[in-house]
């Protein structure tokens, strides 16, 4: 059983480790109101730049531009996995982690077990994790949310388009985390190149005449499909950066509250145990002096 010391050390310990979750829960509440703002204004300029390459590519052929040309034959892939960079965020990393296993088990098994999945992992917990496993891992940006700016979305996106472009893959896949509210993240696997002309189009009206455009379709495209890329994967981590603090707030929640129960439920324990140190106590004096009587 233990001892009276044992339990006001535990209490100790759990105080200062609530204080700890409690301070980190408001510094991620902090964060997640700056990163969801990001996340919320990137997307209307995403989806406005992902509808004017839809109703360009209508007008011109699309295998010119070997960003639009779906391959016949899916050789290779790149997938392109974006974690966080710290801990402490509950099921956050492992569930995405899981995910990109899954696509990669069930879409592109055979792929895989040929050797012919290349891995760009976004994050230091993605990049640990397959990369311990043996995983081919072709570009990895470790660290990548201590300071994110836009360089790091355009590096990654152009390192996917030289790929692409080259032969070197046949397909990118992107494994991500969409921010959906504090409580519910969604696990997102989108196919990042060839960009779909069709799947462009029907986010917007679907309409291809709504533009005037100069010089030519064309060459607008050669312009717009660089864009469109860095703005997607740029899309893509803000909405992961802004996941990851509302799964850490959400995260250092519980915690705090979890030691709120256990610091109830040692205090309880503390008052019994003092109260049967103080029982024993009383009953050895009342022993002593009824033992000193009867001399």
């Amino acid at each position: 059983m233990a001892t009276l010391k044992d339990i006001r050390t535990r209490i100790k310990s759990i105080k200062s480790t609530q204080q700890v979750t409690k301070a980190m829960k408001m510094v991620s509440a902090a964060k997640l109101r700056r990163a969801q703002d990001s996340a919320i204004q990137a997307r209307p300029y995403a989806a406005k730049l992902k509808e004017m390459l839809g109703s360009l590519s209508a007008r011109i052929d699309t295998s010119l531009h070997p960003l639009l040309s779906a391959r016949d034959e899916v050789r290779k892939i790149l997938v392109v996995l974006i974690t966080s960079d710290r801990g402490l965020c509950g099921a956050f990393n492992a569930n995405i982690i899981k995910a990109a296993q899954r696509v990669i088990a069930e879409e592109y098994g055979d792929l895989y077990r040929a050797g012919k999945v290349e891995m760009l992992c976004a994050g230091t917990k993605g990049n640990d994790f397959f990369r311990k496993r043996g995983y081919d891992i072709g570009k990895a940006y470790p660290g990548v949310f201590q300071n994110l700016h836009f360089g790091i979305a355009r590096e990654i996106a152009e390192y996917a388009s030289d790929r692409y472009s080259n032969g070197g893959v046949d397909r990118v896949v992107v494994v991500y985390n969409e921010f959906k509210s504090v409580l519910a993240p969604a696990l997102k696997s989108e196919v990042l190149l060839p960009i779909s002309p069709e799947e462009a189009a029907e986010t917007g009206s679907g309409s291809t005449s709504d533009y005037i455009y100069e010089p030519s379709p064309a060459s607008i495209v050669d312009v717009l499909v660089p864009k469109h890329l860095n703005t997607q994967v740029w899309r893509m981590m803000l909405e992961s950066h802004a996941a990851e603090q509302a799964a850490r707030m959400t995260a250092m929640d519980s915690a705090t509250e979890n030691a709120k129960e256990l610091l109830r439920v040692l205090n309880i324990n503390y008052n019994r145990a003092r109260q049967a140190a103080i029982t024993t106590e009383l009953s050895e004096i009342v022993a002593g002096a009824d033992a000193l009587q009867g001399e």
